[in-house]
């Protein structure tokens, strides 16, 4: 675990982890002889330390992370016994090399907690809790991990701007001004591939990106604004993004042969998992679009009456009627949802049985995080 130090004489300074926040901020904390104190013990000093409310308990949560493996800790869990069984958990969770996995290091992190509601983090008031998790969004979104379309990234972008700049003033902020900080305030677009990504580039050009920024960044609030709520705005428009406060993993989706252009093959996804569903994000051909359709049909679906019992043969139905979901997509049926229940062995899939769960790392065993409203939420982050 980064951070992680011993003494090497008598009379040195006892071990520290130091934990990452979300704006790169460094924090060193001590530690207790091996097995070390517990995530919820080092939250609370945490806590303690930055000076936060107490709503920052159940808003925030320790991660161990690294290029390989994200985790979000439980409070029973001991960071310094994760640090030493992470070459494990990594040949039992992770997809790396064992060279890759040799030369790993995780690094504690305090992070948004993956259970925390996104309802209830609009009730927080408190600007230096809010600022931590506007950072983490921020990172997410400039990092490419929160793929949006560009008029959403402009208007994310203009508050990245007001909050970085100050009120906007028409005589100082120019697109010239902006045009070498566009790295640090617009998000990466989104990726095009295929066809239809080529035949889009070669379409008409569109505007510098500077200039719809600036168009946006005008449109922010005045001086009169303060930090909370521009924190509170940024947040609420992130709340529209499916994969917003998610845990993700890495994941493939397999792509059928065919077509004049088709390749099929496994496709490298990323995986969002958090209280409101499953969302798979393909940046090169936005595959989130599967996501907002299923939750239209499940809107649809639970919005409306009971459906009508199928006829007793296929028919058509009239013209002006509503169509009959089936309920295999108008019902979440998460029990249904595969994730390893096939592996690839050369040319060929083959079907394989799920681990056991044991007593280890993601045991039940200790304690556990407050129930709160949407069902239950991964374990892992």
């Amino acid at each position: 675990m980064e951070g992680e130090g011993a003494s090497a004489a008598a009379g040195a300074a006892a071990p520290a982890a130091v934990t990452f926040l979300p704006d790169g901020a460094r924090v060193p904390l001590p530690l207790e002889p091996p097995p070390g104190p517990t995530a919820a013990e080092l939250l609370r000093r945490l806590q303690g330390a930055l000076r936060l409310p107490p709503a920052a308990g159940p808003a925030l949560a320790l991660w161990m992370a690294s290029p390989l493996l994200e985790v979000q800790l439980k409070p029973h869990h001991r960071p310094l016994r994760l640090a030493r069984q992470w070459p494990d958990l990594l040949l039992r969770l992770s997809l790396g090399s064992p060279r890759d996995i040799a030369h790993d290091e995780p690094c504690l992190q305090l992070r948004r907690n993956v259970f925390f509601p996104k309802s209830k983090e609009l009730e927080l008031e408190e600007e230096e809790l809010l600022r931590l998790l506007y950072e983490e969004a921020r990172g997410n979104l400039l990092g490419g991990r929160y793929p949006v379309d560009p008029p959403d990234g402009e208007e994310l972008g203009a508050l990245i701007c007001r909050l970085r700049l100050g009120p906007f003033q028409p005589g100082r902020h120019s697109p010239r001004s902006l045009r070498p900080l566009l790295g640090e305030l617009l998000p990466p677009p989104p990726g095009r591939g295929g066809l239809w990504g080529a035949l889009r580039r070669r379409g008409p050009r569109s505007p510098p990106p500077e200039e719809g920024l600036l168009q946006a960044f005008a449109r922010t609030p005045g001086p009169q604004a303060p930090p909370a709520e521009l924190y509170r705005t940024f947040l609420r428009r992130c709340h529209a993004l499916p994969y917003y406060g998610c845990a993700f993993f890495p994941g493939a989706i397999e792509r059928p042969s065919g077509g004049l252009l088709g390749r099929g093959g496994l496709r490298p996804v990323s995986v969002a998992v958090g209280l409101e569903g499953v969302t798979i994000i393909d940046a090169r051909e936005k595959a989130e679009l599967m996501s907002a359709l299923i939750e239209c049909c499940i809107e649809l679906g639970g919005a409306g009456p009971a459906p009508a019992p199928p006829p007793p043969r296929p028919a058509t139905p009239p013209p002006g009627a509503p169509l009959r979901r089936q309920e295999s997509v108008t019902r979440p049926r998460l029990q249904r949802l595969a994730t390893i229940d096939y592996v690839q062995e050369g040319q060929e899939l083959r079907r394989v049985k799920p681990p056991r769960r044991s007593g280890s790392f993601f045991g039940r065993g200790g304690g556990s995080y407050a129930p709160v409203s949407g069902g239950a939420g991964p374990e892992q982050g």
